[in-house]
């Protein structure tokens, strides 16, 4: 069976990404600077400011643009975050286990004995009582938890 492999076909699309992204998001900005030094020039004379509405038309351009770098740059930082995480999750794993070995030693020797001990018929043989679910001895009449009779 032959392995699926990633569709290269978007690399294209990935450098459009990154070529407009940062154009239009600098585009949004300039637009952004322009209406903010109109508004604030405003101030000195009694004028209103012309520019001021490029502040809200540059906002949402600033938003498409870092979107747009967003895609065309998604993969090298999942690629740089996952370098990241992957030697501290290892650690993390590697520490619980060290941390852990004997006490799980400790449960898998119990159950062994445990195994042993009914295998060889040491342990004495139980039933259950039909009403409360309780184990109660094999020979026993009533259950010693809610008293009903059992057999």
């Amino acid at each position: 069976m032959e392995e699926e492999k990633i569709d290269r076909g978007h690399t294209g699309l990935r450098n459009v990404f990154r070529l407009l992204g940062p154009l239009v998001a600098l585009t949004g900005l300039i637009l952004i600077v322009v209406g903010m030094v109109s508004f604030f020039s405003a101030f000195g004379g009694m004028e209103p400011p012309r520019h001021f509405w490029c502040v809200f038309a540059g906002m949402p351009i600033l938003f498409v643009g870092l979107l747009l770098c967003k895609l065309g740059y998604m993969g090298r930082v999942a690629r740089y975050v996952a370098g990241e995480i992957a030697p501290v999750g290892k650690d993390t794993i590697n520490y619980m286990a060290e941390g852990t070995k004997d006490s799980i030693k400790t449960v898998a020797s119990a159950i062994g004995e445990g195994l042993r001990g009914t295998a060889e018929g040491t342990q004495e043989t139980k039933v259950r009582c039909h009403k409360c679910n309780n184990l109660v001895e094999e020979g026993a009449k009533f259950c010693s938890d809610c008293g009903q009779q059992v057999g």
